[in-house]
């Protein structure tokens, strides 16, 4: 069964458990309200990291490469002159959902000092874990986006999170098949589910279930339904280049669907294959466009979403100016092509079919995002991008 034709009602239909590898987090809290400002017509965003470092020249400088992207650019905002710090592939887009310049070391494995988009959102609007989610191609590193250590903020403001490389892994798949397709668990198959869950990478499910929060009884059973149902549609035989940007995408794809998030954050990596091959890079960005181009398809054939789901789409820096020795291309030269990046915005809220040639930093994003929800980057210095409101 194709994921992407899976309706709500599938899902809601749709029995069984297979929890562990959602980073859960706190319930909704009372009295605070969910809905953007009313003078603002976003109710949802979907915020695209294109990690792994991709220079402007081959997305937005090639139409080509990006014939879906290419069309969202066109009816909305072309941003070419955003500001970027090479800080590493992790803290560069760690620094994306913070709206900080994040300074971690390339291996580096820690959460953030700084909260993140989802804690803001969380805490300011009062929202229920399953309005917030990252979806995300490889875990380890990327889990540490849904949230940070500060005191005033932290796992209980955290997202949900779902990461193709970590849940949907060949492994954990043969477990599942012992069930066959989600139905209701009798005694002998719940007590299999230990066997799933030990299938499992156990550094991640011990990230994915030590903050000792949870979800609402009715969004847990709603989610790992949808678990469920994620891995036996055929989410493991996703292969090639770019598979684990694929896989979030395509996760990301049915979030949207079952959940319509308020905010649902999308990290991207896989073009770090630029390093060994110019090619094998390029053919990431092409699959990765095609991708998003079925998400974006998705909400414009839901009535819910098409008129109130808002874009951003950038990488979190770029790539050196000349190829390497292997005609691959590095990113240490602090030439232009690697400090200077693109951004895509659009929504129901921005101007459409503008080029805008201001210099923003790529932390802006973080509190533009906010804004734009009703919500403020309390402990960025970065600024919203007034210039692309209509």
């Amino acid at each position: 069964m194709d994921s992407t034709n899976l309706s709500r009602r599938d899902f809601l239909k749709a029995a069984g458990v297979a929890a562990g590898a959602v980073a859960t987090a706190g319930l909704l809290l009372p009295g605070r309200a969910e809905a953007a400002p009313p003078e603002l017509k976003t109710k949802h965003v979907v915020f695209i990291a294109f990690a792994g470092g991709v220079r402007s020249r081959e997305w937005i400088g090639t139409p080509n490469n990006i014939p879906n992207l290419a069309k969202l650019m066109k009816d909305g905002v072309a941003l070419p002159n955003i500001r970027t710090q090479n800080v590493g592939h992790y803290g560069a887009t760690l620094s994306l959902f913070t709206g900080i310049t994040e300074v971690m070391g390339i291996r580096e494995n820690q959460r953030g000092e700084h909260p993140t988009l989802f804690e803001y959102l969380r805490k300011q609007k009062g929202l229920p874990a399953n309005k917030v989610w990252l979806s995300c191609g490889q875990g380890n590193q990327q889990l540490n986006f849904s949230y940070g250590t500060h005191g005033e903020y932290g796992g209980a403001y955290g997202a949900n999170v779902i990461s193709g490389d970590g849940i949907f892994n060949a492994e954990f798949k043969e477990v599942l098949d012992a069930f066959g397709r989600p139905k209701a668990l009798s005694e002998g198959e719940a007590r299999l589910l230990d066997r799933l869950r030990g299938s499992m990478d156990a550094d991640q499910l011990k990230r994915a279930t030590s903050t000792g929060l949870s979800n609402d009884a009715a969004s847990v059973k709603k989610i790992e339904n949808f678990i469920l149902e994620e891995i036996t549609a055929g989410a493991p035989k996703v292969t090639g280049p770019g598979a684990e940007d694929a896989k979030a995408t395509r996760v990301a794809t049915n979030i949207l669907r079952v959940f319509q998030p308020t905010f649902l954050g999308v990290a991207l990596s896989n073009a770090d294959v630029a390093h060994g091959s110019f090619n094998a890079y390029v053919d990431v960005i092409r699959r990765n466009d095609d991708e998003v181009g079925k998400l974006i398809a998705a909400i414009q054939a839901d009535p819910e979403l098409k008129d109130t789901t808002s874009f951003f789409i950038l990488p979190e820096f770029g790539r050196d100016s000349d190829t390497n020795q292997r005609n691959g291309l590095d990113h240490g030269d602090s030439g232009p092509d690697l400090m200077k990046i693109g951004c895509i915005a659009y929504g129901p809220d921005f101007k459409r079919g503008k080029t805008i040639e201001t210099h923003y930093d790529s932390i802006d994003v973080c509190p533009t995002i906010l804004h734009l929800l009703g919500g403020k980057a309390d402990l960025s210095r970065a600024k919203v991008m007034k210039e692309i409101f209509a």
